[in-house]
């Protein structure tokens, strides 16, 4: 059981450089700049914001789980965590945390697991690696960058 308290965060989301809601199930990709601030809120509850990062000039670098881990010597990321790249560069940081927890081992679901958790006739079901794979072949940035499937890295799942 968490003890920790949590406060609200001191950031103003009034002074966002961009304000928009993702519907539940539906890929979201946005370029987030040095020194910008990104802000997830589970309006619906009981969500899992399955989560990528990659460096926009580089394809190559993208957040690496293991880096994250060894570096901190955590499992969960909360306030204060820095997320790695495969490239051992500090990608980001999380400033705040209304929530406490999250996990980055977890994996993204897919078409297979969700047979496996539900049911055979789920197969078709919306996975995040599907959302992850619309993303990939729809945002002007991953294609500018040439990415395909093989450049999914390790997700975070901020819950």
């Amino acid at each position: 059981m968490n003890t920790q308290s949590f406060v609200a965060s001191k950031f103003n989301p009034d002074l966002a450089v961009v304000n928009e809601i993702c519907a539940a199930g539906e890929p979201w990709v946005k370029v987030v700049k040095q020194g910008q601030i990104f802000r997830i809120v589970d309006l619906e509850g009981n969500q899992a914001v399955d989560t990528l990062f990659f460096n926009a000039n580089h394809a190559l670098e993208r957040y690496s789980v293991t880096d994250t881990i060894r570096a901190q010597n955590k499992l969960y990321l909360t306030t204060g965590s820095k997320l790695y790249s495969n490239l051992g560069n500090v990608m980001l940081t999380i400033v705040a945390d209304t929530c406490g927890r999250h996990d980055t081992l977890g994996g993204a679901c897919a078409a297979e697991s969700n047979t496996v958790r539900y049911a055979l006739e789920k197969f078709p079901m919306h996975s995040c690696r599907d959302n992850f794979l619309h993303a990939l072949a729809h945002a002007t940035v991953c294609e500018q960058l040439g990415m395909s499937k093989r450049d999914i890295p390790s997700n975070i799942n901020f819950l």
